[in-house]
């Protein structure tokens, strides 16, 4: 029975989802999905919010703006999803934002994408998103402010050659323009890149410029290439990645390389937006390490177009479950007859919130980034472990 309003029933609450299920990013949309599932599955378990089960409605795009756009179309026009979520990539979703201020009037915003880029933050789009996670700005700052802090001048960029890598680009660019500091080089390559394929070129065009760290800006099958071949072609250097890289699919792939695994990751540096998943003195970590065992949710089967091994815990499905424990309080704020029109004043409510990872989240007309923290992480016998002393690490 319907209740009078898109996207939701009198016993559940549809949610859109488009995300890279296959391609070489592939574990990022699985891992995103299985964090955000092992919640909602805990709140439907429970009774659902307001006695409505959440369910996620989904799409595999590859990672390609194209499908993306195709997939959004149907899930607002077909399915009449009541809201749009976990969206996973800045060039996939730079081409939805337009789409949602055509529609507009269909007040059918998106909640919480894995991208830190700036147009879903700024006009003319930033009105129809919701962000929980840090920006590419402060990742990137953060990781140039810290180079620099331990003598490290002559930064490189390695970037993604569309929207992504240019946001991360011009946040890397900005960090140094404010500190009187220039590009020591930079070097790209194409979106869809494999780790089976070459990433030498790249690597002799930033080594040419003698950089004292690379800053990358990519997905982690180019990324673990790069990095495989920096130390290959002895361009021995910090190689710092942002949190989109996704840090346990980059070290598998590096992993597979066998003994040498220790070589090829002793120099990576990756900034996160959520704390690690191995510190169970924070509340949100215990509960997302306990729901993840108790559910181990998996990517529907009609969705698998490649094998994909999840990982029990990552950075990447903890940031899913947090995106899925605020989406649940949101919706329970907006009472027993959910309605899109009240959307923003829900998420707007949300003040000093408690997500249980001991920084508060609130969001306001011109707040609509929740979380501001950036994390660092460094591999340490084949895992990542917070990085608390840059200057001894790097020494």
């Amino acid at each position: 029975m319907e209740t009078g309003f898109e996207g939701a029933t009198d016993d559940e609450i549809i949610l859109g989802m488009s995300a890279a299920f296959s391609g070489p990013s592939r574990g990022l949309g699985s891992e995103l999905y299985r964090g955000a599932m092992a919640y909602f599955n805990h709140v439907n378990d429970n009774g659902g919010v307001a006695g409505r089960k959440i369910t996620l409605k989904l799409y595999d795009d590859g990672y390609q703006p194209d499908p993306c756009v195709r997939n959004t179309m149907k899930l607002m026009l077909e399915d009449n999803v009541f809201l749009l979520f976990g969206y996973v990539g800045t060039p996939t979703v730079t081409r939805v934002l337009p789409l949602l201020k055509k529609f507009q009037d269909e007040q059918v915003y998106l909640f919480f994408p894995f991208t830190g880029a700036q147009p879903q933050r700024e006009p003319p789009y930033g009105d129809f998103a919701f962000n929980l996670r840090a920006s590419y700005r402060q990742e990137t700052a953060g990781l140039v402010n810290n180079f620099l802090a331990a003598g490290k001048r002559r930064i490189g960029v390695f970037y993604q050659a569309d929207a992504y890598g240019r946001s991360g680009w011009a946040g890397v660019r900005a960090a140094l323009d404010r500190h009187g500091e220039r590009l020591a080089g930079e070097a790209t390559y194409r979106r869809g890149s494999r780790f089976t394929g070459s990433m030498r070129e790249q690597v002799e065009i930033l080594k040419s410029n003698s950089p004292d760290a690379v800053i990358c800006i990519g997905s982690y099958a180019a990324c673990a290439a790069f990095a495989r071949d920096a130390v290959d072609r002895d361009l021995r250097v910090p190689i710092a990645n942002l949190s989109f890289v996704g840090s346990e699919n980059m070290l598998q792939l590096l992993s597979d390389l066998g003994e040498d695994v220790e070589t090829y990751s002793r120099y990576l540096v990756n900034s996160q937006v959520v704390p690690s998943y191995e510190d169970t003195s924070i509340p949100a970590v215990r509960e997302y390490r306990e729901l993840m065992e108790r559910y181990d949710p998996a990517v529907p089967e009609e969705l698998v177009q490649e094998s994909y091994s999840p990982f029990p815990q990552s950075f990447v499905s903890l940031e899913g479950f947090l995106d899925a424990k605020l989406m649940t309080e949101i919706l329970r704020r907006l009472g027993g007859s959910p309605d899109r029109d009240g959307l923003e004043e829900a998420v707007f409510s949300v003040d000093n919130y408690d997500l249980g990872i001991g920084e508060r989240v609130s969001f306001g007309p011109d707040r609509r980034q929740g979380l501001q923290t950036v994390y660092y992480t460094v591999v340490q016998e084949g895992r990542f472990v917070t990085l608390e002393d840059w200057q001894g690490w790097l020494s």
